[in-house]
């Protein structure tokens, strides 16, 4: 009886549970408005938005028509951060969610996506594409709106394979908002830019 008790709790509590973990997502037109915060002005309204449904999983909520892919905010993780990319880099990313998925970390995704770009299973682009991301703290967002005060920019550029004799640029920066090139010679070589303040 004492079993069948705590077991008939545990179903009630399950939903309520699940109920609160729900609450956390927010409706998709607010979603997509934060997703888009980092995007040109120009190319807003046209990008392909990721968000997340109802069971807090990552899905597409709106479909583009022009160059960009944006990322809507993880309503699990502390702050606020979105990020809006190239589509040429789509395959790129989009592997980086599916080897997240399956558990592995960053050095993991890493490696694998370092042999499959050597091997030519996985293609990233020959050109620089563009990164553009905006965050900030939780308190500083508004969840009726979407708006986001005080949020920083960062740029990233992704140029495989890129190093500082190739680019001229540095390593490391040494002056705020500078461009500088992280991971130089590998295929995540990126041109940094910001933050500013």
């Amino acid at each position: 009886m004492k079993h069948l008790l705590i077991i008939s709790i545990c179903l009630v509590a399950l939903p309520i549970v699940c109920q609160d973990e729900n609450q956390n997502i927010l409706p998709e037109e607010i979603q997509i408005k934060t997703a888009i915060l980092p995007a040109p002005e120009a190319d807003k309204d046209d990008a392909m938005v990721y968000g997340y449904d109802t069971s807090g999983e990552l899905v597409v909520l709106r479909e583009g028509t022009n160059n960009l892919v944006c990322i809507g905010d993880n309503p699990n993780k502390e702050g606020i951060s979105v990020s809006c990319y190239s589509k040429k880099l789509e395959p790129f990313m989009a592997r980086g969610r599916e080897l997240s998925a399956e558990g592995m970390d960053f050095k993991e995704k890493r490696a694998i996506r370092g042999a499959e770009v050597a091997s030519g299973k996985l293609v990233m682009p020959k050109e620089p594409s563009m990164t553009y991301i905006y965050y900030g703290k939780d308190e500083n967002y508004d969840k009726s709106t979407g708006e986001l005060k005080d949020g920083q920019f960062r740029y990233v550029i992704y140029t495989p394979f890129a190093t500082p004799e190739s680019t001229g640029l540095p390593i490391k920066p040494h002056a705020k908002g500078m461009p500088w090139l992280m991971d130089p010679g590998t295929h995540r070589a990126h041109i940094m830019v910001g933050p500013f303040n």
